[in-house]
């Protein structure tokens, strides 16, 4: 899965689908896709990523409390 990092803009492959959609892990593993070398996987907050059609993730994958 590939999602937007809202800081910069750039496109990154989701490697931890799992803590993707863990409400209580903050960070996931992924990298960006640029250039042609594939750089080393980086800890990204999930607060800070969208998918690439511009909608926010779920609040049920960020929030460990959003049911209440």
């Amino acid at each position: 899965m590939f999602l937007i990092n809202k800081e910069n803009g750039e496109m990154l492959e989701v490697l931890d689908m799992k803590g993707l959609i863990d409400p209580n892990i903050p960070f996931i593993k992924g990298r960006y896709h640029a250039g042609e070398e594939m750089p080393e996987p980086t800890e990204f907050h999930k607060a800070n990523l969208k998918f690439p059609s511009g909608e926010e993730l779920p609040r049920c994958w960020k929030d460990p409390h959003y049911r209440e």
